[in-house]
């Protein structure tokens, strides 16, 4: 298999390569700090300063980078004006000294050495695996004796003592309620806002989050990951999004709020969708389904490895994410009904408000149910998320194109189509249809509707089990065992905890993420995090909509537990 594309590598660091000697120099520097972030080894009494303008401590806007030839420290704007005067190739590249991050001040950005980014990997495989002679005895141990040392889970909370001691160390957890854990901006890499508004609302989803911060996926034991001696090139290195996935967890709730760059998670990326692998504009959802195809790829694989045993037979994108949508499909002449079923990772909804018989306001049960009662005499042509579910799941006519062939006819007849919702996901998500393209036209717009959505949504209506019953009333339908197994299995109520917002025109336009945390409303936009008033989320022009099950049920123990 070919290597997948990425873009070109910058053109100072291939040069700086070819004297690699400094290079080398700088892997022995390395060390990492015990929550697993790599830096530059120095005296710890050593502060760094911009030799220029004696700039200290590194800022969330700015950084200090030592040069790799003559080691002397700058500022960004300092480290520009070093690499044009100085002679000689070399200077361009510097290190950044609180991240071990690799920095071309010619081209002003972050550049990367698969070298270099595998012995960082190396450091921080090795600072979690005890000394040589640590080794060497525990090899020679007994089975018995190595069994003996495991120690079993058990929960805990700390007393008030400890509590108090944690609150005066710690300023993070004192200011819990003001910056909620795990909150914190993402860098801007390069028309990346599209990638940072997604990751925000997977940080955040509950059933996810559990699952990388419980370590059920560590990226230092994955086999994909794992350095292997005999490959022929770091090449043929596999990256694994889910370990990148799982750095930036780590990443966000350690407690450090200064902006995280995903370098490593765009390039990962990059290299599995090679046709992407730009720096243009992405469309947020397509970016959204493609990492979670890639993830269920990587852990899908590793389902039967000694550190993933025992965490269910489906990885844990489709555990989250994945629901089962049915399709009915009736022939108009005899009325055979075709059933098929497909899996789906979210719900696309159409936002065409040309219709008005589906979108006029009408005071039915799911819209009082989902909060809507008061909307009746303010706008009777307001777009709703109630509204959209209901036109994705109502009877409609296909067009004579689309014939299907009647097994009871035995030829094709016009049928009438009806999608409803067997199965819901723990994390449902709504794709909101705003760019449309007109392949008769050759134009493409953008829907600059305003839609309405609720933050607590019952999903009952729109069940297959209820669209079933509305159908046939009274009567026996043709329901299968299982479709009331798979609704008495899952909780139809929801709750809303991310909204990814498009502004802009569709060519060039700015994606932003809404977090609900603490019954509080963040703005994620892209290395700034704000607080917002709930009146601006709900104004918003929502494109992706995350919502979570309020209860979840499990089988093994047979209780259920609330977010």
């Amino acid at each position: 298999m070919s290597t997948p594309s990425v873009p070109p590598p910058c053109p100072h660091l291939a040069a700086h390569r070819l004297s690699s000697r400094p290079l080398r120099f700088l892997r022995r520097c390395l060390r990492v700090r015990p929550l697993g972030r790599p830096e530059i080894r120095r005296d710890p009494r050593e502060l760094p300063r911009c030799s220029p303008c004696a700039a200290a401590s590194p800022s969330p806007t700015s950084r200090l980078y030592a040069c790799l030839s003559c080691a002397a420290v700058f500022c960004p704007s300092h480290a520009a004006t070093h690499a044009s005067a100085s002679a000689g190739p070399g200077h361009q590249i510097a290190v950044d000294v609180d991240r071990a991050e690799l920095f071309c001040a010619a081209c002003g950005d972050q550049v990367y050495d698969p070298d270099f980014d595998h012995a960082v990997f190396l450091a921080q495989s090795s600072s979690l695996l005890p000394s040589t002679s640590t080794s060497t005895s525990s090899a020679s141990a007994s089975p018995a004796l190595r069994k003996r040392r495991r120690v079993d889970y058990r929960a805990w909370a700390p007393d008030p003592a400890e509590f108090a001691l944690m609150t005066s160390a710690d300023p993070t957890t004192s200011a819990s309620a003001s910056a909620p854990a795990g909150l914190r901006g993402l860098n801007n890499l390069g028309n990346t806002c599209f990638m940072n508004s997604v990751l925000q609302a997977l940080l955040h989803a509950p059933p996810l989050r559990n699952y990388f911060l419980g370590d059920r996926h560590n990226r230092f034991l994955c086999p994909r990951r794992t350095p292997v001696r005999h490959r022929a090139s770091d090449a043929d290195r596999v990256a694994c999004l889910a370990c990148d996935l799982d750095e930036i967890y780590s990443a966000a709730f350690n407690g450090d709020r200064t902006p995280y760059s995903p370098a490593k998670f765009l390039y990962s990326w990059w290299q599995h969708a090679s046709n992407l692998a730009s720096y243009e504009q992405q469309d947020a959802h397509e970016f959204f389904i493609s990492i979670l195809d890639h993830i269920h790829e990587n852990i899908k694989d590793d389902q039967q490895k000694s550190y993933a045993q025992g965490h269910g037979d489906c990885c844990i994108a489709h555990r989250v994410f994945s629901g089962i949508l049915r399709s009915d499909v009736t022939c108009t002449s005899c009325g055979f009904t075709s059933t098929t079923f497909e899996p789906c990772m979210d719900i696309s909804l159409d936002m065409d408000a040309g219709d008005n018989s589906s979108f006029g306001v009408a005071n039915t049960k799911s819209h009082v149910r989902n909060g809507e009662r008061g909307l009746a005499g303010v706008n009777s042509k307001v777009l709703t998320l109630m509204r959209c579910l209901e036109r994705f799941t109502r009877s409609e006519r296909l067009d004579a194109e689309q014939k299907f062939f009647c097994e009871h006819c035995n030829e094709r007849q016009e049928s009438l189509k009806q999608m409803s919702i067997r199965r819901l996901p723990l994390v449902s998500c709504f794709h909101i249809k705003r760019f449309e393209h007109s392949s008769v036209k050759k134009v493409s717009r953008k829907v600059d509707h305003c839609l309405q959505f609720p933050f607590s949504l019952d999903m009952a209506p729109y069940l297959s089990s209820s669209i079933l019953r509305s159908r046939y009333g009274n009567r026996i339908f043709p329901a299968e065992a299982s479709d009331a197994d798979a609704v008495s299995e899952v909780s139809s109520e929801f709750e809303i905890f991310a909204v990814i917002t498009h502004s802009g025109k569709l060519e060039a336009g700015h994606y932003v993420t809404y977090l609900r945390l603490n019954n509080h409303w963040y703005k994620c936009d892209d290395a700034w995090v704000t607080r917002v008033e709930e009146h601006t989320v709900r104004t918003s022009q929502a494109y992706m909509l995350f919502y979570v099950q309020k209860t979840f049920y499990y089988k093994a123990c047979e209780r259920a537990a609330t977010v």
